[in-house]
């Protein structure tokens, strides 16, 4: 059982744990990547390297004993933070069945599952996956949405998925802008629309894909107020703590500020 998180930021989405996917390297990495979290003022990771995505297979034990091994590593060199299990699981015809036999993992000790969708649309077994998920008591989490082009084109596709018990996590570097001026934009679309209850780093490596969690952060709290920032904060502990995701405060009015900066990256297309 993994020590529950102080006040520190959480984040669900990582791929610290080394040699298993396009994350992490090797130990050296790893370690880099926490020190860097640490730094950032996180406390608290969910490992989630890739499953079932064609590429990458890392099955429930492999993934455990990483964990451990790591936290491990993080205490003998005195890094103030700790590593809960979990997978990226890309959704596939048999994942109600695997997940009943123990082959895919929650995020910790949670009734959370973080699922991908491919890139291109969302897979026809997604409606099913999460009602039936539901049924059995497990929400499924959709990793960054805003990077899947059926959402950006109908992001109403999403909202079924939310209606159906679906929640949403967008990742810090498409909020600030690091995939482009058009993902940048559908992820502030779908968060205005209330669609993202998690934000999340998925940092892969520490040159062009680390955390930004503080950064992304502070971004939504001058788009979109300090209750915001504080949703997807308690968020993101709540899953780290096996609780309920907190209820969605109001959109507010952009401030001054904020509808200033937006103001001007559309006159310079930035």
């Amino acid at each position: 059982m993994i020590e529950k998180g102080g006040a520190g930021m959480i984040d669900i989405h990582t791929h610290i744990l080394p040699g298993i996917d396009d994350g992490a390297a090797d130990w050296e990495h790893s370690i880099g990547l926490a020190r860097a979290a640490a730094a950032e003022g996180i406390t608290g990771i969910v490992a989630t390297p890739h499953h079932y995505d064609g590429k990458y297979t890392n099955d429930a034990v492999i993934v455990r004993e990483l964990t451990i091994e790591l936290n491990n590593k993080l205490t003998e060199l005195d890094i103030p933070l700790k590593i809960q299990t979990g997978q990226e699981i890309r959704a596939h015809s048999e994942f109600l069945s695997n997940w009943q036999s123990g082959k895919l993992l929650p995020m910790g000790d949670s009734s959370y599952v973080l699922i991908e969708m491919p890139s291109s649309q969302i897979p026809r077994s997604m409606e099913q996956i999460v009602y039936e998920l539901r049924l059995l008591g497990v929400r499924a989490v959709i990793a960054h949405p805003e990077r899947n082009a059926e959402v950006v084109q109908n992001p109403d596709r999403l909202a079924e998925l939310v209606e159906l018990g679906a929640y949403a996590q967008v990742t810090t570097h498409s909020l600030l802008g690091g995939f482009g001026r058009g993902i940048e934009k559908a992820s502030w679309t779908l968060c205005r629309r209330g669609l993202i209850h998690i934000v999340s780093s998925d940092a892969h490596n520490l040159e062009w894909r680390g955390f930004r969690l503080k950064d992304a952060y502070e971004r939504v709290e001058a788009e979109l107020g300090p209750a915001w920032r504080r949703y997807f904060e308690r968020n993101a502990q709540a899953i780290w703590n096996g609780r309920e995701l907190t209820d969605q405060p109001a959109l507010a009015q952009p401030s001054a500020k904020a509808a200033g900066w937006s103001k001007l990256k559309s006159l310079f297309g930035k």
